[in-house]
């Protein structure tokens, strides 16, 4: 009778050994999945800060456009590009898309401003001082916006490729997001020709 109450004694000592490690595995795959999901949304948030200000960006153009057109009409294809580039920003469907497309944009921006050199009727137009001290702010904008959104990729990515990472962001659907780098054309200085 005494080897009958110490086998369920042994028995219940085992179930509970057992409860507690399920529980541990609950707890830990839970944990891996919430910062898998918590991760991706960090990433999206992030880009989405990134799409506000390049959107910012991308309402400015129209005026600047506008402005410039008056002194620099013979520059209609770097008109006609701008607007082309923007197009394709609203038109990409996912964010790699729309990297290529605001890097596009960076540099056509960058010869649009470099045109007061060479219209100095235009360095003294206020709407054009204006629209650009305008972009000036949302490139800082924009600057940190990437920076941080780039920092939340690099988290997520970095947790994709970890050993447990992966399986737990296989299971929440969350995949690698693109960084969001400067094109090698967006890196070089414009030239401007007359």
């Amino acid at each position: 009778m005494r080897n009958f109450g110490k086998v369920w004694v042994v028995l219940i000592v085992v179930l509970v050994v057992l409860l507690l490690f399920g529980i541990g595995i609950f707890k830990w795959y839970i944990n891996g999945y919430n910062k898998a999901v918590g991760l991706d949304e960090a990433a999206k948030t992030a880009w989405s800060n990134v799409d506000t200000v390049l959107q910012r960006r991308l309402d400015l153009i129209p005026n600047l456009i506008e402005t410039v057109k008056g002194y620099a009409k013979h520059e209609k294809e770097l008109f006609e590009n701008l607007a082309k580039s923007r197009e394709k920003y609203f038109q990409a469907k996912s964010i790699a898309g729309k990297i290529e497309a605001s890097n596009q944009l960076s540099g056509l921006l960058s010869r649009l401003l470099l045109l007061k050199e060479a219209y100095p009727e235009l360095k003294a137009n206020q709407n054009f001082l204006a629209l650009q001290d305008s972009l000036e702010g949302t490139e800082n904008r924009i600057a940190v916006a990437r920076k941080r959104y780039n920092e939340a990729a690099k988290q997520l990515n970095a947790y994709t490729r970890q050993f447990f990472g992966s399986f737990f962001c296989r299971k929440a659907g969350v995949e690698r997001v693109e960084y969001f780098e400067a094109s090698e054309q967006a890196k070089e200085v414009p030239k401007v020709k007359f």
